[in-house]
Parts: C-alpha cells; sequence; structure tokens
C-alpha cells in the first residue's frame, strides 16, 4: 500500500499540481488508514480493503474523538485515492463507491461591521515605525478578501496601480485577479514609496511585504502583527486575518453584489463555499428587524 500511496501523491503533484499542504495532508491520511490497516486486520494490500474495512476505520477515529470535518478529510482522501487505483486497474473494485461523506456542523463565519474596520484601520499610526506598512497589510486584506498566505506571497511585479488590480496565487497554485480598493492603493503606494525602501536589505526580494530584516513575512508573522493591531485599536472583538476576509465577503453580498462575482474575488473552487455569506446576511436582517420593527 506505501509504494501505491507514494505514486498516488506523485500523480497529485505533477498531473494535478496541487500544493505542498494538500499533498501532505493526504499522505498523512492516507498513511494513517495503511496503519490501521496493517496492524488491526493485517491487511497490507490496496486490493483487500473493502467497504465494511473503511467503515471500521472511520468509526475507530470517531470513537477516538476526531472530529466530522477531520473525518471528512479523510474520507476525501480515500475517495480520490481508490478512484485513481480504480482507473489505473489497480483494484477490481472502488471500495469508497458508495461511501458518503460525513454531515458537518456549519458554524457562520465572524465579521466586523463597517465601523469596526474603520476603527481598526484608523487606529494604525503611520508616522511610527512600520505604520505605514502595517495600515498597507490590513487594508489589502479587507480591501480584496486576500487569504494571509495570499498576502504574504503577494509581489510588487503583480501590483498595477493604475487598473487597482493585484494578481494573486490561491490553493491549488491557481492565479487570479482582484481588485484593489482606492483607499487601499493609497496605502500601499505610501508604504511602497516611503517605507519599503528602508526595509530593503540584498537578500530581500520582490515581496509587497517585507519583515525588519529584509525578508519576506511569514504567515505566523502577519498574524502576529494584526493581531497587535487589534489589541492597539481598542476593539473587544476577536480579530485576525481571515476575519478581514469574511468581512469583506459579508459587506460586498450586504450592499447588492452578485455572489457569483464574491466567488470570483475570494477565488472559491465552489459557488457552494460562498454561500456561507448569504446565511451571514440573513442572520444580520433577522437581527436589525427584531431591534428595530415594533412586532418583531
Amino acid at each position: 500500500m506505501e509504494q501505491e500511496i507514494d505514486s498516488f501523491i506523485r500523480f497529485l503533484a505533477t498531473e494535478r499540481g496541487l500544493s505542498d499542504n494538500y499533498q501532505l495532508s493526504t499522505r498523512r491520511s492516507l498513511t494513517e488508514f495503511a496503519e490501521w490497516c496493517s496492524a488491526a486486520r493485517q491487511i497490507t494490500a490496496t486490493g483487500d480493503v473493502t467497504q465494511r474495512i473503511i467503515s471500521e476505520y472511520l468509526a475507530t477515529r470517531k470513537k477516538g474523538g476526531l472530529a466530522a470535518s477531520s473525518i471528512k478529510l479523510i474520507v476525501v482522501a480515500l475517495k480520490i485515492f481508490f478512484r485513481f487505483l480504480s482507473g489505473k486497474g489497480a483494484v477490481e473494485r472502488d471500495p469508497t463507491e458508495t461511501l458518503t461523506l460525513p454531515r458537518i456542523e456549519r458554524f457562520l463565519p465572524e465579521t466586523l461591521n463597517e465601523l469596526q474596520v474603520e476603527q481598526l484601520i484608523e487606529s494604525i499610526e503611520t508616522q511610527h515605525p512600520l505604520g505605514l506598512r502595517d495600515r498597507a497589510m490590513v487594508e489589502l486584506l479587507y480591501a480584496s478578501g486576500l487569504r494571509i498566505s495570499e498576502l504574504a506571497n503577494a509581489r510588487l511585479e503583480n501590483l498595477n496601480f493604475e487598473e487597482r488590480i493585484l494578481r494573486v496565487t490561491g490553493k491549488g497554485n491557481k492565479m487570479r485577479l482582484v481588485p484593489v480598493g482606492r483607499k487601499a492603493c493609497e496605502a500601499l503606494s505610501a508604504y511602497i514609496s516611503a517605507e519599503r525602501p528602508k526595509l530593503v536589505k540584498r537578500r530581500s526580494g520582490s515581496e509587497i511585504f517585507l519583515s525588519s530584516r529584509g525578508t519576506k513575512l511569514t504567515t505566523v508573522r502577519i498574524w502576529q502583527i494584526v493581531k497587535e493591531r487589534a489589541r492597539r485599536s481598542g476593539l473587544e472583538t476577536n480579530i485576525y486575518p481571515h476575519l478581514l476576509r469574511h468581512s469583506f465577503a459579508t459587506h460586498l453580498l450586504s450592499n447588492g453584489a452578485d455572489l457569483r462575482i464574491i466567488q470570483e474575488m475570494l477565488g472559491h473552487a465552489d459557488i457552494s463555499t460562498t454561500q456561507i455569506y448569504t446565511h451571514v446576511d440573513q442572520q444580520r436582517l433577522k437581527a436589525v428587524h427584531r431591534k428595530f420593527h415594533p412586532r418583531a
């Protein structure tokens, strides 16, 4: 089974072009399953795996306290693995063919309201060291709905001030164009012209956002910066980079943007992922109705 897992991971990397993180996650799920098969059922060949065996394994993981969302990832990994093996004739029958994905309770994403976003951004004092950089980062996260990894990897050559467009590389190495608002462009221009040159060192790359050492900011460091800036803003809400992405989408929707356009800007492969924001907007409308309608 180990050799077939290796072959499958190479397929994901070379033929599908999937990210390193996805490959690592899938390999971990498959390797853990293979180890359980060997230890608990003395099964080492994929051809001997049945749906009953897979169901037993999933039940074991569930009893062990694994969350439904994590079990779903395992099921997906097993499904694409055995579909791959079935396609090349390595197994007679796909044992995951009728396997269903576990239902996951969907939690509505948290968001900031527009006044809270403004308070967060305006609290960043640009006259202080790295203030221009940090304000530009927060402005861009909210203006374009970027993932934290997309912000870390954003490059100067991909930013077009005239068109107010940034080309980013998202999940699965998929590239997309995202609009950059006027306020974010102004913050970026101020940072790039006045502060970034002071951060550049011999080893610096063309990433837009640099650390004080001239290196690319890591996602962990960006998370820390946003948390620190939020603490100084006086807002009591738990603020983190992805919260700004949620707020970006929710505010677009509540102001009349089309869901398909929001999907494209967020880089979601499936519209169902974007539809969660319609529920957020419905909750907001219900809350307003309850608060202000005399017979609510």
